[in-house]
């Protein structure tokens, strides 16, 4: 694999650890600016509305321009929108900045999958992807625990200007890695890019995303009173268990990358029913401690076995431009995010049990495989223009029409 792949995992570890590390500083940034811990939450929203908002606009408005550059400016942004986190003077100015450092998220991991899949032979692409997204899941491993003890130890504001260097090293790494030769800038600007928006087997794709990902949100959103409450977990254990998740993430991401490489529909498909079955146990297995940390790891690797595939396919049935629509993907993945939380809270509060939101969770990755066997459906009455689809950005255009899923 190209060793310009590892200039976009650096990017991908720097925005995973800022993603997640605010779950763990929520008490430390209450106290400091004197808020409320609930007020303190509002700042994992901002983030996210971030990634919603400028996942789309973000592609869209870039489109004509450099993918090099794209992913340069993007991260530029992303250190701009951490330091200014970092020395935020009180809670409405943070908002403001952890809304800014969303905004680059979607369309650098959107773009960042275009560049990945155009540096490797099409029979290479979804473990492309599977490499950028390595250091996604090796932020929930390292990055996390790391930042959360620094936040901890030497004050919040301490953390994101760590995650400011890491964004600085990361567009050093683009900057030396990632070729000229590659940047494919699509000469369709923002009109070619909407227009791959009105594609139904694209919407069918994000749709998976958002009800396969809403499952995982909804069970893992309430995850810790699931170790604590029912597989009797003491408080202090959560985090180490967390790393346990980021361990199967991490699996996962790899093996569903070298899978979909030779069946794109079948890991999907072999992802989402094995979340199924693994949301389904779950009364189950957190009734003891063993395996309950079993569970947390498989949870992770059903989930992020069905990454790769989803956003591969998402850029295959947008062919004629994949950069919003990758981007795209980004974004309803967030939109999983809250909307899995949601519906798992509404089954805590309907009083199912502490374990409930993991049975919501089934149902939604259920819903995830049948809106996936509806693309499927359409995908085969659409089979004589198909073969156009199957393969984006190919380094030679015939090959892209050649091959066939």
């Amino acid at each position: 694999m190209p060793l310009a792949l590892l200039a976009l995992a650096v990017g991908a570890f720097g925005i995973g650890t800022t993603e997640f590390v605010m779950m763990g500083l929520l008490p430390d940034v209450a106290d400091d600016l004197h808020i409320s811990i609930p007020a303190a939450g509002h700042l994992v929203s901002a983030y996210a509305l971030g990634v919603v908002i400028g996942a789309p606009l973000l592609a869209a408005v870039t489109a004509k321009m450099s993918r090099r550059t794209v992913l340069i400016s993007l991260m530029g942004l992303f250190v701009v929108g951490n330091a200014l986190s970092a020395l935020a003077p009180d809670n409405g100015w943070l908002l403001a900045a952890r809304f800014l450092s969303g905004l680059p998220h979607g369309a650098f991991f959107g773009v960042g999958a275009v560049v990945a899949t155009n540096m490797v032979a099409p029979e290479r692409k979804a473990r492309s992807v599977s490499l950028m997204f390595l250091g996604l899941t090796v932020a929930n491993v390292a990055g996390v625990p790391v930042a959360t003890l620094m936040g901890q130890h030497l004050g919040w504001r301490a953390t994101f200007l760590g995650v400011s260097a890491i964004g600085l090293v990361a567009i050093a790494a683009l900057a030396f890695l990632i070729p000229h030769d590659h940047e494919h800038a699509t000469a369709k600007g923002l009109r070619g890019e909407l227009a791959a928006l009105r594609s139904v087997p694209v919407w069918l794709s994000l749709g998976t995303t958002v009800a396969g990902f809403g499952a995982l949100f909804a069970a893992y959103s309430y995850i810790t009173p699931m170790l604590t409450d029912a597989a009797g977990y003491a408080g202090a254990s959560v985090t180490l268990l967390l790393a346990l998740f980021g361990v199967g993430a991490t699996a996962g991401n790899l093996l569903g990358g070298r899978l979909a490489d030779h069946s794109l529909r079948g890991t999907l498909f072999g992802g989402l029913t094995s979340l199924v079955a693994v949301l389904a146990l779950f009364p189950l297995l957190m009734r003891s401690e063993i395996t309950a940390a079993v569970a947390v790891v498989l949870l992770g690797m059903a989930a992020f076995a069905t990454g790769s595939p989803l956003q591969l396919m998402v850029m295959e049935k947008a062919s004629s431009a994949p950069s919003l629509a990758s981007s795209a993907n980004q974004a309803a993945f967030n939109l999983a995010n809250a909307g899995g939380a949601w519906i798992g809270g509404l089954a805590l509060a309907a009083g199912f049990g502490v374990t409930s939101p993991a049975l919501a969770g089934a149902a939604l990755a259920v819903l995830g495989l049948g809106v996936a066997s509806l693309a499927a459906v359409v995908d085969r009455r659409r089979a004589p223009v198909a073969g156009r689809e199957r393969v984006v950005a190919s380094h030679v255009p015939q090959e892209a029409e050649a091959v066939h899923r």
